[in-house]
């Protein structure tokens, strides 16, 4: 079982998520967040907190770097029963996350609306990806939800459940981010294979 304390949601589809981070704040979960998203939150009198507030670090390159930290990977990749890895957290102000939402930049959107190359390229993902990832590799602690069909699943485990996830919920979720992720990685080669001359 994962309880979840804290949440990293940064998401394109907007479906649904003020809803749910409203449902995770009645939990006590803090909510950290990025970009448009943690401002859609203040919009709506969210508390969150900024990715570049807990790194240290601002976003930069216009948002190209932003959740590509140790502060984030290690927060996701750290082993929870593995004292070195939680050493190691501690030592660094490394402190875990729990729950990551995120969707992916709408790249097959965007090729399909007559884009210019340019625009193609910005909207390759690679942030969203690198924590999707990170979250599915450390199912086991960490509850990875990428698609806004399944907040009402996690709604609801999470009031049965007093705050927690299930390790068979993880699984399940962390199989549909290698799908979902290995399916946007082939529509872009497909892309880029497209442009060559």
């Amino acid at each position: 079982m994962t309880r979840i304390k804290r949440a990293l949601i940064s998401v394109s589809d907007k479906t649904g998520i003020i809803e749910f981070a409203q449902m995770l704040l009645k939990r006590n979960v803090e909510i950290l967040s990025t970009g448009g998203t943690a401002k859609l939150f203040r919009e709506n009198g969210l508390s969150v907190t900024d990715v570049s507030e807990y790194t240290g670090f601002p976003e930069m390159m216009d948002g190209r770097v932003k959740t590509l930290h140790p502060k984030i990977h290690g927060a996701l990749l750290a082993l929870r029963d593995n004292k070195e890895h939680m050493n190691a957290a501690e030592k660094n102000d490394i402190i875990p996350i729990d729950m990551v939402v995120v969707n992916l930049y709408p790249f097959v959107k965007t090729i399909e609306s007559n884009c210019t190359f340019e625009e193609a390229i910005e909207n390759i993902d690679i942030g969203g990806p690198a924590m999707l990832r990170s979250a599915a590799k450390n199912f086991r602690s960490v509850t990875v939800v990428s698609d806004p069909e399944d907040y009402s699943l996690i709604e609801k485990e999470m009031v049965s459940g007093d705050g927690c996830i299930s390790y068979e919920t993880n699984f399940r979720l962390a199989v549909k981010v290698y799908e979902s992720t290995s399916k946007y990685d082939g529509k872009i080669s497909d892309y880029l294979k497209s442009q060559l001359k």
